[in-house]
Formats: C-alpha cells, sequence, structure tokens
C-alpha cells in the first residue's frame, strides 16, 4: 500500500507543483519556435526538474537512491535548458552519472575492461532517450510505461521505488500531452535517459534488463536507426535535423497524439507481453513492432532523402 499512496501523492504533487511554476517557466524558459521544432508557438520548456525532484524525494522512503542520484543530472540539464551548455560539459555530466549509477549497482565490483563499455551505453542510452523528446507527450508516455514495467515484480523481482517517479510522469503528462503547455526540456529527458539505464543496471540479471530493453524497442530502434542512417549517409552527427520517424511522421501530416499514442501503445503491448508470456511472447512481438515502424517509414513517413534536404534557417518549415 505505501508504494501506492506515494505513487498518488506524487503524482498529485507534480501535477500542482508544475500548476504555481507555470508561469515562471514561461517567463525564464520560453522555447522558441525554430527550423527544428515541431510547435508553432513559444511553448516553457524544463519542467521535467519538477517530476525529477519529486520521482527522487518520493523513492527514498521505498529504499532507493537510485533516482536522487541521477538529479545533478538534471539539474545540468536545467542549466543547458536555459543558456545552452558546450557539448563537453553536457557529456562530462552525463558520463559522472553514468559511473554513480555503475558504483551503486551490482555491477560496482567489475573491472574496467567490462565498467568502461557500460558507461557508455548508459550515456548512450541518456542520449537516444533525448533525441526522442520531440513531440508532445511522447518520451513522457514511453518512459511512463517502461519505469511502470520496471516496478511491477515479475517471479519475485521488481523495482517499487520507481513507482513514485511513475505518478510524478502522470502528473506532468497533463500539461504535456498535446497541444503541450508545458515541455520537459533537457532537465526531464536526460533524467528519465539515465533513471531507465539505472533501472537496467539494478535488474536482478541480464535476462531482466534485456527484456526491458526490448520493452523500449519504440524509442530505441527508432533512435538507433536514424542514427545509423544519419552515419550511412555521411552526415554530421552535430548537424540539426529531423529525420527521426516520429519526426517523418508528424511532418506527413500525423498529429502529435497520433504520433505519441502509437508509440506509447506500443511500448505497453510489449511490457504486457514481458508480464504475460515472457521472451516467447517478447521477442516475435519486438520484432513486429521494427516491421511496423519500416511499413510506416516506407508508406506513411515523409522519406529520410527528402527530409534530409531540408535546409533548416530562422524559419520553421511548413510541412502542413
Amino acid at each position: 500500500m505505501a508504494p501506492l499512496l506515494l505513487t498518488t501523492a506524487a503524482a498529485l504533487l507534480s501535477w500542482a507543483l508544475l500548476a504555481l511554476l507555470l508561469p515562471q517557466l514561461r517567463r525564464r524558459l520560453p522555447d522558441q519556435p525554430n527550423a527544428r521544432s515541431s510547435h508553432q508557438r513559444p511553448t516553457p520548456r524544463g519542467g521535467g526538474v519538477v517530476f525529477a525532484l519529486v520521482g527522487a524525494a518520493f523513492a527514498l522512503p521505498l529504499g532507493s537512491a537510485m533516482p536522487a542520484l541521477c538529479l545533478p543530472l538534471a539539474g545540468v540539464g536545467l542549466l543547458d535548458d536555459r543558456r545552452s551548455l558546450s557539448p563537453a560539459l553536457r557529456l562530462a555530466a552525463q558520463l559522472a552519472t553514468a559511473l554513480v549509477l555503475l558504483a551503486a549497482s551490482s555491477w560496482a565490483g567489475t573491472g574496467w575492461l567490462l565498467a568502461a563499455p557500460l558507461a557508455l551505453a548508459v550515456v548512450a542510452l541518456i542520449n537516444l532517450t533525448n533525441f526522442m523528446d520531440g513531440l508532445d507527450g511522447l518520451v513522457a508516455g514511453c518512459l511512463l510505461v517502461l519505469l511502470a514495467a520496471a516496478a511491477t515484480p515479475l517471479a519475485g523481482a521488481g523495482q517499487p521505488a520507481l513507482w513514485p517517479l511513475v505518478g510524478a510522469l502522470l502528473g506532468f503528462l497533463p500539461w504535456n500531452w498535446s497541444p503541450a503547455r508545458l515541455f520537459m526540456g533537457d532537465a526531464g529527458s536526460t533524467f528519465l535517459g539515465a533513471v531507465f539505464a539505472g533501472a537496467l543496471l539494478q535488474a536482478p540479471g541480464w535476462r531482466d534488463a534485456l527484456a526491458l530493453l526490448l520493452v523500449a524497442t519504440p524509442l530505441l530502434a527508432d533512435s538507433g536507426l536514424c542514427l545509423l542512417r544519419r552515419l550511412l549517409a555521411r552526415q554530421p552527427l552535430w548537424q540539426a535535423h529531423r529525420l527521426h520517424l516520429y519526426q517523418r511522421l508528424q511532418q506527413a501530416g500525423w498529429s502529435h497524439a497520433r504520433v505519441a499514442g502509437l508509440y506509447s501503445a506500443a511500448t505497453a503491448a510489449l511490457a504486457l507481453a514481458q508480464r504475460a508470456g515472457g521472451w516467447p511472447w517478447l521477442l516475435p512481438l519486438a520484432a513486429a513492432v521494427v516491421l511496423i515502424g519500416v511499413g510506416l517509414d516506407r508508406r506513411v513517413a515523409v522519406p529520410f532523402a527528402v527530409a534530409s534536404t531540408v535546409t533548416f534557417n530562422s524559419q520553421p518549415p511548413q510541412w502542413r
């Protein structure tokens, strides 16, 4: 009962704090539309710091400091939302967070030959999550499902201290769902990527961690495959773009809610498959999700090659 009460309290507190802070965020952290934006009017960002603080604070009574270990990264993300920090500083903060999460996990005793690639994998996961935060409700909806899947006991294992963060995201989502009145910003997306990585590191075994990664297929496949396609096209990876599948679906005329709903529903279906049937259900469904994405890429979304020709200037492209 304690996790349920804390989750409910976290949801209500997150919603109420955001309602109080929204005027300040509008004044101090406005996100002006630009060529990369999917929104058409100024919208405040930085709201992720609220669910980060609430989720981390409410996890402590349940015996987990892991979300709190990711709070410094949320602080760096908030500064980046305000004044655009250098990539080197952001990367250093992400790497420091990865090392702290490793030190607090069961992998702490491993040698550097294993710790180094694990730390780099955590940094990659933080960035892959951050890359997907480009449409209303997309990352919040998917991570809500992912963290609930990690929190729910399966065969006696689970991380119930993640439930308050799930609640805090529930309080945030009404503000972030389309049409969004508030963005989470890097303060939220990098924090969520780090917490997800921490949940993987604290999974009971590698099979559990791999299963949770497969539940994240809609997010990670889109982000990872887009990165690979850009590498193969010899595009500068630091160059601004709108080439993710979710972005090109929106460019083709799909609404924010339709895209975010599809990704969140696919993540939920994978989480249910993990719970109901385990690997025999999870693997084919994850493969089916990837195939559906390929079909949408070829038949619905603005083609990758066409979207690659867009030159970003001071005005956002008019897709619709």
